[in-house]
């Protein structure tokens, strides 16, 4: 069964956050810094990864969860979800951070 998940990416240059959710995270990141179309994204180029959650077995369950986050418009919330050490609570309890990769 696939698994989807919740992911923030960072643009260091512009100092600007970006959630989005995936059942391939890395290949979505890849898309974000290598997409031809004019999107939010391509504006704020290059993007570093900075979380991935495991946010269940459903698309909409995660879109749920994206939909959340996005609607807190809230940095401090990003920037908590980006700090390993910060456990989601609340609604976003469900969540699991996959180990950072380093690049």
């Amino acid at each position: 069964m696939i698994m989807f998940y919740i992911y923030i990416i960072h643009s260091i240059i512009h100092n600007k956050y970006y959630v989005g959710s995936s059942s391939n995270p890395w290949r979505r990141i890849e898309e974000h810094n290598t997409s031809g179309f004019n999107t939010f994204t391509s504006k704020f180029r290059p993007w570093k990864l900075q979380a991935i959650f495991e946010a269940g077995k459903i698309r909409g369950e995660a879109e749920k969860l994206e939909k959340f986050i996005k609607r807190q418009k809230s940095r401090a919330l990003l920037e908590k979800l980006t700090d390993p050490e910060f456990l989601p609570t609340g609604k976003l309890a469900q969540l699991v951070r996959v180990p950072h990769v380093r690049d």
